[in-house]
């Protein structure tokens, strides 16, 4: 049920009534639709809410557009007849009787020719208003499904954040971790970042909340080192700072002793020995 409710609330049915739906995606609306009352109801509603929004903003069209239309159509010569509204004929009326009795049957088609064209004028001014109506309300609805968006990525980053900040503090009240704070160096002065040693277990953590690292590009990724005993060990490689991770903690490979951690710049996938031209953050236990 919720997953219904969700993709009712998705504005994909206000899409589909607006007919800007791929015919993969228009399919599987409908047999949606077909499995579910709940969702046929909303369409239902959708399309009346757009019709009656659409009849209730139309505009009648200026008085001199019939003009305008028979100048265009160079049917100046009916020009008198425009804004007179045929009277019907009753069968009680005098018929015309003249030597060209044609006459009366031309007067009579110009009159109907002129009722004809005002209908048009007035039906494609209203159909013209109506799809400038549906286009501004499906420009409305695909704001809204953007802000939603929006808003479902801020709530994300914020579970994301919140998880990392009780991770770090549920550490910082155990014994059992050290904290380790990682400076910026010479490649990078305004860098920081934390990495969190546990005494007992051994394991090693970095943390994506506290972290400031400048962004990579698609050939290159941090990689953590230890150093033991003056020689560097690598603890494994970790992608940019800006990406979307399951973990606001990223646990690394554990590590017996360590003197102090360093970051470096390295090509995907590691390097045997650090870069220290590339040397990022590093920091003393």
């Amino acid at each position: 049920m919720e997953n219904l409710k969700a993709y009712i609330e998705s504005g994909v049915l206000e899409l589909y009534v607006l007919g800007d739906l791929s015919p993969e995606e228009t399919l599987q609306v409908e047999e949606m639709a077909s499995q579910n009352p709940e969702v046929r109801d909303e369409i239902a509603a959708i399309e009346q809410a757009m019709e009656q929004y659409a009849m209730q903003n139309a505009v009648e069209p200026s008085a001199d557009v019939e003009t305008r239309l028979f100048e265009k159509l160079g049917l100046s010569e009916v020009e008198e007849n425009v804004n007179v509204q045929p009277k019907p004929i009753y069968a009680e009326e005098p018929r015309i009787i003249r030597l060209d009795g044609s006459d009366a049957k031309v007067r009579t088609l110009r009159y109907a020719l002129v009722a004809c064209i005002a209908l048009l004028v007035v039906s494609t001014a209203a159909l013209f208003i109506t799809y400038n109506k549906l286009n501004a309300a499906h420009d409305q609805i695909a704001s809204l499904n953007l802000d939603k968006q929006k808003f479902a990525g801020v709530v994300s980053k914020l579970e994301f954040e919140n998880q990392g900040l009780d991770n770090m503090a549920a550490m910082a009240d155990s014994k059992e971790w050290a904290t380790i704070r990682m400076a910026g160096q010479a490649f990078s002065p305004t860098s920081k970042m934390k990495v969190y040693w546990n005494k007992k277990d051994k394991s090693v953590l970095i943390n994506y909340v506290a972290m400031d690292l400048p962004k990579t590009d698609a050939e290159h990724e941090y990689q953590l080192w230890a150093l033991v005993n003056g020689k560097p060990v690598s603890l494994g490689v970790f992608g940019k700072t800006d990406s979307t991770n399951n973990e606001a903690l990223l646990k690394m490979q554990t590590i017996q002793e360590a003197q102090a951690f360093a970051v470096t710049l390295e090509p995907m996938g590691g390097s045997v020995n650090p870069t220290m031209d590339k040397l990022t953050v590093m920091g003393g236990v």
